[in-house]
């Protein structure tokens, strides 16, 4: 069902796309943005990971280097039914992971130098147990398209702005090609749509890697420790030098979220933390 869900709100994204695509530029405008989400599409899935491993700087490493780190994630990934993944570490104080890959057989997982000193053993496990279930789910890849579409339309809005500005866009009277209507909707509507799909998908998505995390690890409250304390690094100290937007979503907790951004928070691709934490301790009472 959540499968079939997701499916359902990719394709109202694509959907979006072409209606901007139309709005802005008629029916070729809607025949481009068709072509696009579809090469986007492509494109995310064959190079999305490579893609942002580089841009965090996550550096591969062997059995030899990290020896605690790669067992665990070799056990845990045994746990799961799932091929090794690489093993990344990214130079960061701020404690955090994320993973990322078109396919469990092309997957990595990447924690950094300040999640390793944080945590305790049981509690990293949680956290790796959470990210092997989004790689087992191919929730990477569908969160990777899905941001790539919806930046791709809130970029389209943005131009579309400045052309308004500038009196660079269609005549008002061009009915064929939706006029002020249609302008408003590439500005205000669509982005503000696409936003709202992607809100839907990744909080539906982190819920689930919760519970399928403290199943993998076989400790639910150790997850839930570890959100606890990877939260108020999050929400008190600064954000991590290398986040962006774009890919704040894949990580386990925002790390752009500041606890004194409270109307911000309502928007966050990220369910509340305390919920979270709530949940994983109702999974954990009810195996006992």
């Amino acid at each position: 069902m959540n499968t079939l869900k997701t499916t359902v709100l990719m394709a109202l994204l694509t959907g979006i796309m072409v209606a901007v695509g139309g709005a802005f530029g008629g029916s070729h405008g809607a025949a481009f943005m068709l072509i696009l989400s579809f090469a986007m599409n492509f494109f995310s899935y064959w190079f999305s990971d490579s893609i942002v491993l580089r841009a965090y700087d996550a550096q591969e490493v062997s059995a030899e280097q990290a020896p605690e780190l790669y067992r665990l994630v070799q056990r845990l990934a045994a746990n799961a039914g799932l091929p090794m993944p690489k093993v990344c570490i990214i130079r960061s104080d701020i404690p955090n992971a994320f993973a990322t890959g078109r396919s469990p057989s092309h997957a990595a997982v990447a924690v950094t130098t300040g999640i390793m000193r944080t945590l305790n053993y049981e509690e990293l496990g949680g956290v790796l147990g959470h990210e092997l279930s989004h790689i087992k789910h191919r929730d990477t890849l569908i969160s990777t398209i899905v941001a790539s579409i919806a930046g791709v339309i809130s970029m389209i809005a943005n131009i579309a702005q400045w052309a308004a500005i500038f009196g660079m866009g269609r005549s008002s009277d061009d009915d064929d090609h939706g006029g002020i209507i249609g302008l408003l909707f590439t500005i205000i509507v669509a982005p503000f749509a696409a936003m709202l799909i992607q809100l839907a998908i990744s909080r539906s998505r982190e819920y689930e890697a919760d519970h399928s995390g403290g199943e993998i690890c076989g400790d639910p409250l150790a997850l839930a420790s570890a959100l606890e304390k990877i939260e108020y690094f999050a929400a008190n100290a600064r954000p991590m030098a290398q986040a962006t937007p774009a890919t704040a979503h894949m990580f386990i907790i925002n790390p752009l979220q500041n606890s004194r951004e409270t109307f911000v928070s309502l928007f966050s691709t990220h369910p509340p933390t305390a919920e979270r934490i709530a949940r994983l301790k109702e999974q954990a009472a009810g195996e006992r």
